[in-house]
């Protein structure tokens, strides 16, 4: 696993939006069973509420660009 993508999961398990933030494009797509949330503000409402202290499931595939995670799907 990349260490970016691991430093995000990473980060999501410890609830550490601030690092969160740097690791995730703005404008970012995340897709968990088939519904798709985009842009870095609104993929950390849906974690931070949905996941808590729970391990956030790992990508089975994921973009990159510029060293920030720009899709996310599980």
């Amino acid at each position: 696993m990349d260490k970016t993508v691991s430093a995000v999961v990473h980060a999501i398990e410890t609830g550490d939006w601030t690092s969160f933030a740097k690791l995730v494009h703005p404008y970012v797509h995340w897709t968990e069973d088939g519904s798709t949330t985009r842009g870095r503000t609104r993929v950390m409402a849906r974690l931070s509420g949905e996941h808590g202290a729970q391990s956030p499931r790992p990508a089975t595939t994921y973009e990159l660009r510029d060293g920030q995670v720009y899709r996310w799907t599980v």
